[in-house]
């Protein structure tokens, strides 16, 4: 290992040979992964897959604030639905455009989430959850009144457009390959977040508040940080959806949705970098597969929610790292 640096006093250690290793290892796995969805939309309908890419980006937003930061937000509805909203309004008013909708509803979420953040980060544990709720509520209840939202009718035939003004997204097909970059995209930013300085102090902010904020680190402004990243890919997500679907509704900031997240990333496992894709992949899954038994499908849900939770703690991909120690 090579020595250690310093930067303003504090020693940081230089990149060492197994991190290196851990790199290459990450970037072969994402490969796999990536190449293995892209080879299913060839056998799969485009639009069950890009169902499942929307959600995982939205459990990956989650998975970056709960299982690096320590912030368990029910939250997060405020700003896929804000964001929703705001894409599908933008590309029906402009008349497709989805790169700028997409764009505007990012940006619209995210701002939200500096609004929301900056109120809530103050707080730790149930508090900061419950404040998060509270908060999420008063944007539905905005979103229930404001005219441009259409109310409980919600924004529909919402126009796709042409991508950089040539590219067709009235296509499944194409429209799948550009959510896919999206996708590919934000697990990039998921892993650089995690592994970077930043992410190695949001570590021990987690862990240890009191002494992180001890050795000189301003622990507000590092979990504001990343509650605004959060609250971006979950914009993102959101936004993305409502080109996918071509709506938006108020399914989309109700409080429910906001524990869509939290069960994907449960099931597949916290604090990992895979394990919201394969949890949002489980839940749309049984979803679809559910959706005959009507009402039944929470309960059945909730059943099968125990059964993971008690059979698999660590989650799915949790379970395969402790089997086959290997970090995923």
């Amino acid at each position: 290992m090579k020595s250690a640096s310093m930067s303003n006093g504090i020693a940081v250690p230089a990149i060492s040979l197994p991190r290196v290793q851990e790199h290459k290892q990450y970037v072969l796995y994402t490969s796999l992964f990536l190449a293995a969805i892209a080879l299913l939309s060839v056998f799969v309908y485009p639009l069950f897959l890009m169902k499942i890419l929307c959600f995982a980006m939205f459990a990956v937003s989650f998975n970056l604030l709960f299982g690096y930061g320590g912030l368990m937000s029910f939250g997060h509805a405020a700003f896929w639905g804000m964001a929703s909203y705001v894409s599908a309004y933008t590309a029906k008013a402009m008349g497709g455009y989805p790169e700028i909708a997409i764009l505007l509803g990012t940006l619209a979420g995210s701002a939200l989430g500096l609004v929301i953040g900056a109120l809530a980060v103050r707080r730790r544990g149930i508090s900061f959850a419950m404040i998060t709720l509270a908060l999420a509520q008063l944007v539905y209840f905005f979103c229930a009144q404001a005219k441009f939202t259409g109310g409980e009718d919600g924004i529909q035939s919402v126009p796709r457009g042409n991508l950089l003004g040539f590219i067709p997204l009235a296509d499944d097909r194409v429209l799948f390959w550009f959510v896919f970059v999206l996708f590919a995209l934000t697990l990039l930013v998921s892993y650089r977040v995690v592994h970077s300085p930043f992410g190695q102090i949001l570590k021990s902010i987690r862990d240890n508040e009191p002494r992180a904020a001890s050795l000189g680190f301003e622990t507000t402004r590092y979990k504001l940080a990343l509650f605004v990243i959060s609250a971006g890919i979950a914009s993102l997500a959101g936004a993305t959806k409502a080109i996918v679907f071509q709506y938006a509704t108020l399914t989309d900031v109700h409080w429910t949705m906001s524990g869509e997240p939290v069960l994907m990333t449960l099931i597949g496992g916290l604090g990992t970098i895979f394990g919201p894709v394969v949890g949002a992949a489980f839940v749309v899954a049984l979803m679809k597969y559910l959706a005959g038994f009507g009402s039944w499908v929470m309960v059945i849900q909730g059943l099968i929610f125990i059964a993971s939770v008690v059979l698999f703690r660590q989650g799915i991909v949790g379970f395969i790292q402790r089997w086959t120690g290997r970090r995923l």
